[in-house]
């Protein structure tokens, strides 16, 4: 017999809680050898043998039996005979081709007259959009149109031709307006707008076709037309909410529209005033200027007049360039003004910090421009800027102005460099 007991603080582990107490032992010790050698239940040995027997003889029925395990193949093979799931009409059928569920549901949709058949492709649209299945609604009246445009006639003939007719007329309708409604909140804007289009060429007065057509409209970003469809639809029905809602938000939108034209056409406008004023400027002063295929980029650095690019008053600014072809360096610089020379420049910009040699001194370098022609002139260090511009011997190329720089021990070898190239 095992105890529980709770452990006192002097508790003494070497203590076997399994061990029979000494004054149970001595008390019961006839009990404890009975209870060991009889059995808690009797068993009947002869009803066991038979039970083993029976068990080993029978067999499970075949729906108790383990199923059986199917590979994935076998799965998707499975479901592509529900209708819901299938993917191959031709994998839908069983081993004699044949698949109920797909016949009968192929039964519901041809069973009828063709109106019967487009009005419960209507329904069964109508019902998706209840749950916001925009996809299936749509796909649904798709279908439904088919149908109505469909050459076969394999439905059944109507009784009363004319309300067969007038049921077809409102059918094309109503599918075609609903079908605009999915693809207007599936995003399919132009979709939208073209069977808003058949609605309104079918019932003129249909105000959820001119509302759905105008809202596509202005997604699509063509404002005049939205806001000529919602004026058409207020016309058919002046109290509409929802069409005054429209068009309160396309007005809004076509003012945004027209003020961002206006800001942008004063900014092209101002464009083309200082650009006209800057060439003015610079034909006054005989300064050519050429662009090439592929400028040099220079960010926002350009030829301008300072202090008001809008005054022929103003001096103007060119980029410049300064380059050391003796030694393959060179410096750019932003704004060279008209009315500065090429010593303002050199006395911030020496000592260059490569000119080891020292070789580079304000007196010990001199200058040249290349002409029109290919040729060199000799630029005067002292001299403006506008002084060695002036005349058209030379020629801004790409909005910059490029001078070279090159120490006066070296001169005459730079000039023959020059003249071989333009030789060549």
């Amino acid at each position: 017999m095992s105890r529980i007991e709770e452990l006192p603080d002097d508790f003494d582990e070497s203590i076997n809680l399994n061990d029979v107490p000494p004054a149970i032992a001595q008390d019961q010790p006839q009990a404890a050898s009975a209870a060991a050698n009889e059995p808690i239940f009797p068993i009947n040995e002869e009803r066991l043998k038979e039970i083993e027997n029976e068990s080993s003889m029978s067999k499970l029925p075949p729906t108790a039996e383990p199923a059986k395990k199917e590979s994935f193949e076998d799965t998707l093979a499975a479901m592509d005979k529900i209708p819901l799931f299938m993917t191959n009409l031709d994998n839908a059928g069983d081993e004699n081709g044949d698949n109920m569920l797909l016949d009968a549901l192929t039964a519901l949709q041809n069973e009828g007259t063709r109106a019967d058949v487009v009005s419960n492709f209507k329904d069964m649209g109508n019902e998706a959009v209840q749950e916001k299945r925009w996809i299936d609604a749509k796909e649904t009246y798709t279908k439904g149109i088919a149908v109505l445009y469909a050459k076969e006639d394999k439905w059944d003939q109507p009784e009363d031709p004319e309300v067969e007719k007038k049921t077809l007329r409102r059918m094309e309708e109503l599918t075609h307006i609903n079908r605009a409604l999915c693809n207007l909140e599936l995003g399919n804007y132009r979709s939208c707008v073209l069977d808003c289009a058949t609605t309104i060429k079918l019932n003129p007065k249909n105000v959820k076709a001119y509302y759905r057509s105008a809202m596509a409209l202005l997604k699509l970003g063509k404002v005049a037309e939205a806001e000529d469809s919602a004026a058409r639809g207020l016309e058919v029905d002046s109290e509409n909410k929802a069409l005054q809602t429209a068009a309160k938000k396309i007005a809004e939108r076509k003012a945004a529209v027209e003020r961002v034209a206006a800001r942008k056409k004063a900014e092209a406008d101002l464009i083309r005033k200082k650009n006209l004023i800057l060439s003015t400027a610079l034909r006054a002063r005989e300064i050519r200027t050429r662009k090439t295929d592929q400028p040099p980029e220079m960010e926002d650095a350009k030829i301008r007049l300072v202090p008001d690019p809008l005054s022929p008053e103003s001096s103007v600014e060119f980029p410049a360039v300064f380059l050391y072809p003796m030694d393959a360096q060179s410096d750019f610089i932003k704004s060279f003004s008209e009315l500065h020379t090429i010593s303002d420049h050199l006395e911030y910009m020496l000592p260059l910090p490569w000119d080891i040699k020292k070789e580079y001194t304000i007196s010990g370098v001199e200058c040249f421009m290349q002409t029109v022609t290919g040729g060199l002139i000799k630029a005067g260090k002292k001299l403006p800027l506008l002084q060695i511009l002036t005349g058209g011997k030379v020629e801004v190329v790409d909005e910059m102005v490029r001078i070279f720089i090159v120490p006066t021990s070296k001169s005459a070898a730079f000039i023959a460099e020059m003249k071989a190239r333009k030789t060549n």
